[in-house]
């Protein structure tokens, strides 16, 4: 029987491929998201490129517990855990935030990771070899202007992460954090709104990181010997040297 891989937000950029990458490495694989249309689209693609695969396609809001719950309920068997479901909302000040946009980025980043990975551990601890792994960001690791709140969100998402790999110390559950720093995706475009003239021109000039990149690393860290724990990844492209700190060309 084919390991299972459950997928949160894998209705588009990362969560996406990476569901495609577990797949394309012998996974069946549990994804889940808000867009129940773009999922549906998604396991029709993966059944037709790899019919020996179980594809499984539920909706799931994780800033809804009772979604989360309901989710997890549909779930007989987890390998491998992906919480890749957050996002950013906004680039103000702190003097100017909207409390609402931090309190819906904490709800999305790091309080989803509480609910999914507390609804699921009871069978990923059933499994003999399971995963944890967070999407976090490089916002995680340094903070920058106008960034307060995704920040804040993220620096939570990075402290609860290492927090579950202290607490299931002696049990077989390897616990990951993949880092990365601009990846060309939908990310910029919520983040700002809908924006997508001025998301474009964050990306623009750099040879930025696809999704594609980080799914390959989370693929690759899932599919070490079991006695191998990938604690971290910090990924960026070769252009940008820190969060704020990018090589464009004219």
């Amino acid at each position: 029987m084919a390991e299972i891989a459950v997928v949160t937000g894998a209705s588009s950029g990362i969560g996406a491929a990476t569901a495609r990458h577990l797949v394309r490495a012998g996974f069946d694989v549990v994804i889940g998201a808000r867009r129940l249309e773009r999922l549906e689209q998604l396991k029709a693609d993966l059944e037709a490129q790899h019919p020996e695969r179980i594809v499984t396609a539920l909706p799931l809001d994780v800033s809804a517990p009772a979604s989360v719950t309901a989710f997890a309920g549909a779930i007989e068997k987890v390998d491998v855990l992906v919480n890749n479901a957050g996002g950013a909302l906004g680039v103000d000040r702190i003097e100017t935030a909207d409390e609402a946009d931090w309190s819906r980025m904490y709800d999305i980043n790091v309080l989803s990771i509480l609910r999914v990975t507390q609804a699921l551990l009871p069978k990923l601890r059933a499994s003999p070899a399971a995963s944890v792994v967070t999407i976090g960001s490089v916002a995680a690791l340094e903070a920058y202007e106008t960034g307060a709140g995704y920040n804040a969100a993220k620096h939570g998402a990075r402290a609860v992460t290492r927090v579950l790999r202290l607490e299931l110390k002696g049990e077989p559950i390897r616990v990951i954090e993949i880092d990365p720093g601009l990846v060309e995706t939908e990310f910029s475009v919520v983040r700002l709104g809908g924006d997508r003239a001025a998301a474009d021109k964050i990306y623009e000039g750099v040879d930025n990181l696809t999704a594609d990149d980080i799914a390959d690393a989370v693929t690759w860290t899932v599919t070490r010997p079991p006695h191998v724990n990938i604690d971290s990844i910090q990924i960026m492209p070769r252009d940008q040297v820190a969060a704020r700190n990018v090589h464009r060309r004219t």
